[in-house]
Parts: C-alpha cells; sequence; structure tokens
C-alpha cells in the first residue's frame, strides 16, 4: 500500500488525534521531560545487537510492516523461543501502565506486521514499563484486534484529510509536550464556552 502509516502514528492518535496531526501532518515535534527520557530509553533499547540465551533469542530494532493495513515501523525487541518459533514482541515505555489502550494498540500494530510477515498466529506480547521495572502482558484477543484495525482507519483518514481536529482538554494533556504552547486546550475551550454564552444571552433577551 503506498504511504504506509508510521506504527507511532496509531499509539499518538490514540493518546489525542490533535498531537497526531501535530507531529505527522504538521510534522512539528517538540520535546519535554517526559519524551527526552522515552527517547533515551529507546536509544539505549535499539542499541543493543542480537542475542542468544539458552532456547530465547532476542533481536532488536527489528523493522516490519503489512501490506494489508499500509503499516510500518520498527520493533523494540522481538523474543524467537526455539524449537516453537514462537515470536513476542515487546515495547517499551518509560512511564507506568496506562488506563487507556494507546499502548496496547501500538504493540498489537507490531503484532499484526508480524502475522503477516511470518505467517504465524501471535497471541499475546509484552509491554515493558520503565517506572514500574516489570512486564505487562498483553492478550491479543478479538476485542483488542478489532479496536486496533479501526485506529488505523481513523488515523489514515486523519492523515489523508489533513485538517488539524479541534482542542479538548484532559488529565491527559499536561504530559503532552505540545500542552501550552502550541496547543491550549484549556484556551479554546473557555473561547467556545464563551461564544456559546453570549448567544443563549442574546436568546434570553429577544
Amino acid at each position: 500500500m503506498d504511504n504506509p502509516i508510521p506504527i507511532s502514528a496509531l499509539q499518538h492518535y490514540a493518546f489525542c488525534p490533535r498531537q497526531c496531526a501535530y507531529i505527522h501532518i504538521e510534522q512539528l515535534w517538540q520535546d519535554n521531560y517526559l519524551t527526552a527520557k522515552g527517547n533515551q530509553l529507546h536509544e539505549r533499547v535499539h542499541s543493543n545487537e542480537a542475542e542468544q540465551r539458552g532456547k530465547l533469542r532476542t533481536e532488536r530494532g527489528v523493522q516490519v510492516y503489512s501490506d494489508r493495513y499500509g503499516l510500518t515501523g520498527k520493533l523494540d525487541l522481538l523474543e524467537i523461543t526455539s524449537g516453537s518459533g514462537q515470536l513476542t514482541p515487546v515495547e517499551y515505555k518509560r512511564g507506568k501502565p496506562k488506563t487507556d489502550d494507546c499502548d496496547r494498540i501500538q504493540l498489537c500494530a507490531q503484532v499484526l506486521c508480524l502475522e503477516e510477515m511470518r505467517d504465524v498466529a501471535i497471541q499475546r506480547a509484552a509491554l515493558w514499563y520503565w517506572q514500574v521495572r516489570k512486564r505487562e502482558w498483553i492478550d491479543v484477543d478479538k476485542t483488542l484486534r478489532s479496536h486496533t484495525v479501526d485506529t488505523i482507519q481513523a488515523t489514515r483518514k486523519l492523515l489523508e484529510d489533513g485538517a488539524i481536529p479541534p482542542a479538548v482538554y484532559s488529565s491527559s494533556c499536561r504530559a503532552c509536550s505540545f500542552f501550552g504552547d502550541t496547543c491550549q486546550p484549556r484556551k479554546t475551550d473557555r473561547s467556545k464556552r464563551y461564544v456559546t454564552n453570549i448567544f443563549e444571552d442574546e436568546e434570553i433577551t429577544q
């Protein structure tokens, strides 16, 4: 498929469509303390070569793609079990496990690519969080797969439309490097309420 979507864009879209548009349409990127720590972690992960320990082989920085879904990306870590040939992608994250699905969607997209490339079935994968220093095992079930495919379609539409979605404030905004200077969701929300109140006042006085 022409113009494949970076797998990272799915994570950005699931976190916030506006953030996804800034990065993948406007080609903007702003580092803050959190993103800098994340970049440092991934540089460390991708710097290591393949290793073999007993029946487990680990490969880092593995390039993957999917023609079916139009995706491309790089795995932080791929574990290959000798004999069974079991493949386990592991995605490294700076913080701690999240309540939303943005990281799980990114991981599931990696699974979809591997399944297509290697003609295998993968039932689970893992997220490793630096803050808690342990893995979170993810079941790659029908629900997560469906959610991921929906996100792929929504992300592709966003990128094809080429428009920046309106700002919507949430508690997650403070973790975004665009919050404050580039994106001001609270100011946008106040402006909308201000305009709405003007029209409501006019209706009352008429």
